[in-house]
């Protein structure tokens, strides 16, 4: 008897970064990471490229991308709002 698999999909939160390919945009997320050794919280950044089907966001806006099947070679993930 088989069990269906339940896979949780990323979802993350950050800010355009980039809109002038077609159907694509670049996504900036920014996470809050303690120091290992010295204590200190510090900004991390990590840059995505997500689908977005209709062009609808444009740079600096404020959006959540979903992981998705690969699209691209870079692109797994996809623009949710």
């Amino acid at each position: 008897m088989e069990q269906a698999k339940t896979t949780t999909k990323k979802i993350l939160e950050g800010v355009v970064v980039s809109d002038k390919m077609d159907k694509t945009v670049v996504v900036r997320v920014e996470r809050f990471v303690k120091h290992p050794k010295y204590g200190k919280f510090m900004v991390r950044s990590k840059n995505f490229k997500a689908h977005d089907e209709n062009n609808e966001c444009k740079t600096g806006d404020k959006v959540r991308i979903e992981e998705t099947r690969p699209i691209s070679k870079d692109k797994t993930f996809k623009v949710v709002k």
